[in-house]
């Protein structure tokens, strides 16, 4: 689907569901990031659960966010059980903003709900000539290395460094093996998981969509890496801003929908100017990436860095549109009927 309909349909989508203008496009703005570079499992496909959160009460459709500064460089942005991607982009610009004077700052998300691909509000920064750094927690759904139980979220955390002349260097990833929603879009297409990334009911490893009851934590055979960093994540997101661990979060897809999750989330901002020149920074990053490019590669390989690959797959995307997933189109088709539109 062309990008700009598939956007301006999200928006429509979101304000009969209820949404404030800020909030459906935060929220567009949010999942067009993931669509665009093929981050499908947290792209548009998510547009009907936030349609249906907003209706049955769990996101506040029209949320007051506030900033209350603690320190000299760090803010506490209540979201108001307000949708996830209004906080995070709001976190992120207040950070940038406070990283202009004080060299780095951070912001602690409180009382908010999903907010979708992390890498959104990480680019934001670089956006702004500034490094971000995001990560936030999830409901339980990630066992611990060995373990045979539903721990961690997901647990994400991204990274977006500006380069001068160049996409932003841009790392966005799940601390388990895959994001739930890959797991989803896999059953949607039919198609068999990846080897030693998610679990049946007695942690063993399964390649079935179907019977999948838990992910696996990122790295294989060193999982303790994967649930390392889950744990990271956790305690920026929830132990430093007072609000839920993964294990007593709501489950995102229900049966309880009507009742805010209180998720916790943070970001924070850096200027490269607080440590070195900006000539200085941006002459080290290029002679960074040109080497790691140039790197050999092996035998029908490629050696890419953080965000090439994303970079590449939305310039694809932007020319050739948007490929939508089966159940993703019923969904829409549902949705435009509910609220009189037409699929884009």
């Amino acid at each position: 689907m062309v990008p700009e309909n598939l956007a301006a349909f999200s928006r429509q989508v979101l304000a009969a569901a209820g949404a404030d203008e800020p909030t459906a496009e935060a929220a567009t703005r949010a999942m067009m990031h993931g669509s665009l570079h093929g981050v499908d499992s947290h792209g548009i496909r998510l547009l009907d659960h936030y349609a249906t959160v907003l209706e049955s009460g769990r996101v506040n459709p029209a949320p007051e966010v506030t900033l209350k500064r603690t320190a000299r460089a760090t803010t506490l942005l209540d979201a108001d059980d307000g949708h996830g991607a209004l906080a995070g982009y709001r976190a992120m610009e207040e950070a940038a903003t406070l990283a202009q004077d004080c060299g780095l700052a951070a912001v602690g998300i409180v009382n908010s709900s999903h907010f979708g691909p992390a890498g959104a509000y990480a680019l934001a920064a670089a956006e702004a000539d500034m490094i971000g750094l995001v990560t936030c927690n999830a409901d339980s759904f990630v066992r611990l290395h060995e373990g045979a139980e539903r721990f961690h979220g997901t647990n994400p955390i991204a990274c977006a460094v500006p380069v001068a002349g160049q996409k932003p260097w841009l790392l966005d990833m799940a601390s388990s093996a895959v994001p739930f929603n890959r797991v989803q879009l896999y059953k949607s297409l039919g198609q068999d998981l990846p080897p030693d990334v998610a679990s049946d009911e007695r942690g063993e490893d399964t390649a079935n969509p179907e019977a999948v009851a838990m992910l696996a934590p990122l790295g294989g055979a060193f999982g303790f890496k994967g649930a390392g960093l889950a744990g990271l994540a956790e305690i920026l997101s929830a132990v430093v801003t007072g609000m839920r661990l993964s294990f007593e979060l709501l489950p995102m897809g229900g049966p309880d929908l009507s009742t805010p999750r209180k998720l916790g989330a943070f970001a924070l901002a850096m200027c490269p100017d607080a440590f070195v020149s900006r000539d200085d920074f941006q002459a080290g990053m290029e002679h960074y990436l040109e080497a790691l490019r140039a790197s050999p590669a092996r035998a029908s390989g490629q050696v890419m860095a953080p965000g090439d690959r994303e970079w590449a797959e939305a310039e694809q995307r932007r020319r050739n549109g948007i490929p939508i997933d089966p159940t993703t189109l019923e969904n829409f088709e549902r949705l435009a009927e509910r609220y009189r539109l037409s699929v884009p």
